[in-house]
C-alpha cells in the first residue's frame, strides 16, 4: 500500500464474502491487521496479535462494558428492544469471578470420561443417518447428517423429552445472527422472538427434569454444586441455550463444511480413507481451515496497545480466528491448503485461547471424527451435486444445503 492509498475496509457485506471469505481477510491482514471498522469496532487479523489478546485477563467478554459511543450496535439492540436488554447469563458473555465459578459447576459435566462415553451414541446415530442418506441416493448432507446429530447429540445429552427440530433450527438460525459483525433491525427483531420461544421452551424442559431427574446432562446441571455454589434459574436457562444455539450451531457448520472440503480436496479425503488414524489431526486441521466460528470478542476495561496503535477503553475488539487461522506468518506458506498431516494443526484458534476456551470442544470433534470418518469410509465416490447453499452468515459461516451424489 503506497502512501497515497487508503487502507482497505473490512466489509463482510461484499458480494462472495460469506461464500469464499478468504482472500477479503488476507487482504485486511495484509495492509491494515489492526484494524478501526467504520461501525466503530475494532478488527484483529494476525494470529500472533489475536493469541495475545483472548489469553489477556485484563479484558471483558461483557458487553455492558462497552462505551456507548463506540458501539452502534448496543444503540442498536436497545432501539429495536425499546430499552428492554436483558443480560445474557451464559458463560461466554462472563467474565471471572463468576465465569470461574459458572465453568467450575459446568466442567463437572463436561469431564473427558463422560464426552468419551458417548462415542457409541454418536456412531449408532452417524450409522442411522447414513443408511438413510444411502437409501435416498442424492440427499442434503446438512438435513441428512451435518444438521441432526449434534441437536440429537445434545439432545440425549441433556436427556430432553422430544421437541420440534425444524422449529428450534429457526430459532437457533435467527439467535446466531446477533453475533454477527453487522445485522439489521429486522434481523433484531426476529432474533428477539426466537429468544422468548427459546426460553420458554427451555425453562419448560428445566421444569419437566426437574421432576424427572434422570442420568443425563441436565440432571447434572441442575444438580451441580461446589461448595453449596448451584446456577441460578437464569444462569442454568442460559447455560443450556448456549449448547443448543452456540454448541450446536458451529458442530453444524464443522461437519458440513468439513465434509465439502474433502470432497473439494478428495487426495486429502484419500489420506483420511486409507489411514483412520489421522481422525484427530484430520479435525484439528479441517477446524483451522474451515473456521466454524469465524470471530470472537472481546471489550477493553482500558486502553490497549496493539500493532502501533492505541484500541480506546470500552471498544469492542472482534478478533477474526477465520484469518488468524489462515495467516502464512504462522502456518506458513501452505496456510491456504488443506494438510490433513500439517504439523501442529492443534494450535488452531477456532475454539478460542485462555479461560475462554471452549468447553465443549471434545463434543465437537468427537461428532466430526465420527461423523466424517464413517462418512467417507462408507462411500466411495461422493461429489458434490449442483452449488452448495450457504447460510449467509459472517460469523457462524456454514452450509444449509449440500447435495451428494453418493456414487
Amino acid at each position: 500500500m503506497t502512501d497515497a492509498q487508503a487502507p482497505p475496509i473490512f466489509n463482510p457485506l461484499e458480494p462472495g464474502y460469506v461464500e469464499d471469505p478468504w482472500p477479503h481477510l488476507a487482504e485486511i491482514r495484509d495492509e491494515d491487521p489492526v484494524h478501526h471498522m467504520l461501525t466503530g469496532q475494532w478488527g484483529l487479523f494476525r494470529y500472533s496479535d489475536i493469541f495475545t489478546l483472548l489469553r489477556d485477563p485484563t479484558l471483558s467478554v461483557d458487553d455492558s462494558k462497552a462505551a456507548h459511543e463506540l458501539s452502534d450496535r448496543f444503540a442498536q439492540f436497545e432501539r429495536v428492544a425499546a430499552g428492554d436488554v436483558s443480560p445474557n447469563h451464559s458463560i461466554l458473555n462472563t467474565d471471572p469471578p463468576d465465569h470461574t465459578r459458572m465453568r467450575r459447576l459446568l466442567s463437572k459435566a463436561f469431564t473427558p470420561r463422560t464426552i468419551e462415553g458417548l462415542r457409541p451414541v454418536i456412531e449408532e446415530m452417524v450409522d442411522a443417518a447414513l443408511d438413510s442418506m444411502a437409501a435416498e441416493g442424492r440427499p442434503d448432507l446438512v438435513a441428512g447428517l451435518a444438521f441432526p446429530l449434534p441437536f440429537d447429540v445434545i439432545s440425549a445429552m441433556l436427556g430432553m423429552p422430544e421437541a420440534d427440530k425444524v422449529q428450534i433450527r429457526e430459532w437457533s438460525g435467527a439467535l446466531v445472527k446477533t453475533i454477527d459483525p453487522v445485522i439489521t433491525d429486522e434481523e433484531i427483531e426476529a432474533a428477539m422472538q426466537a429468544g422468548i420461544k427459546m426460553d420458554a421452551l427451555i425453562d419448560e424442559v428445566i421444569a419437566w427434569k426437574r421432576a424427572n431427574p434422570a442420568s443425563d446432562l441436565l440432571t447434572s446441571l441442575i444438580e451441580a454444586e461446589d461448595d453449596g455454589d448451584r446456577l441460578s434459574a437464569a444462569e442454568l436457562r442460559d447455560q443450556v441455550s448456549l449448547l443448543f444455539v452456540a454448541g450446536h450451531e458451529t458442530t453444524v457448520n464443522l461437519i458440513g463444511t468439513g465434509i465439502f472440503e474433502l470432497l473439494r480436496n478428495p487426495d486429502q479425503l484419500e489420506r483420511w480413507r486409507a489411514d483412520p488414524s489421522l481422525a484427530g489431526p484430520a479435525v484439528d486441521e479441517l477446524l483451522r481451515f474451515v473456521s466454524p466460528v469465524q470471530i470472537t470478542r472481546r471489550i477493553t476495561v482500558a486502553p490497549y496497545e496493539c500493532g502501533g496503535k492505541t484500541i480506546p477503553q470500552g471498544a469492542f475488539v472482534l478478533a477474526s480466528l477465520a484469518s488468524a487461522n489462515r495467516d502464512p506468518d504462522f502456518w506458513g506458506p501452505t496456510a491456504d491448503q488443506l494438510d490433513l498431516g500439517r504439523d501442529l494443526a492443534g494450535q488452531h484458534l477456532s475454539f478460542g485461547s485462555g479461560v475462554h476456551f471452549c468447553l465443549g470442544s471434545s463434543l465437537a470433534k468427537l461428532e466430526a471424527e465420527v461423523a466424517i470418518g464413517r462418512f467417507i469410509g462408507r462411500f466411495g465416490t461422493p461429489s458434490v451435486v449442483g452449488e452448495p447453499v450457504w447460510n449467509g452468515r459472517i460469523n457462524l459461516r456454514g452450509l444449509d444445503r449440500l447435495v451428494v451424489d453418493l456414487g
